[in-house]
């Protein structure tokens, strides 16, 4: 909860609270505080628990887009859209688009060789998807 508060910043608090408050006031205004917090987390912990009661197996179904959403939080735009929007083809972002990435669905099309002349004899393949 306090991870970002450093031993610099933990040591002006308690100067700060033992100015304001005075030295016969801190202990019991630190054993409230701690109280509170730890009040607070028993009622987040009674929440949580009272969710996954009501809700059983959907509670699991509930944390999984979370989950996800919480995953976004610490990518990148560029990232987000390169996985979820373009199946993870950054060639828009890289300016390299004469390499194409493998699809899942099986092996890739070999493309004819365009520098060698075919004989008299024989028809040049048709690409169906050109025409």
């Amino acid at each position: 909860m306090f991870g970002n508060i450093g031993w610099g910043e933990l040591v002006i608090l308690l100067v700060a609270a033992l100015v304001i408050l005075g030295p016969d006031r801190l202990p019991g205004a630190i054993t409230w505080v701690t109280k509170s917090i730890r009040q607070v987390k028993e009622y987040a912990n009674g929440a949580s628990q009272q969710l996954k009661d009501e809700l059983g197996t959907d509670f699991e179904d509930l944390r999984k887009p979370l989950a996800d959403l919480n995953q976004l939080r610490g990518m990148t735009p560029r990232a987000v859209i390169t996985k979820h929007l373009l199946d993870g083809d950054d060639s828009i972002f890289t300016g390299n688009f004469d390499t194409k990435k493998p699809s899942a669905g099986g092996p890739t099309p070999q493309k004819p060789s365009l520098d060698k002349k075919l004989p008299p004899s024989q028809i040049p393949p048709i690409d169906s998807d050109a025409t």
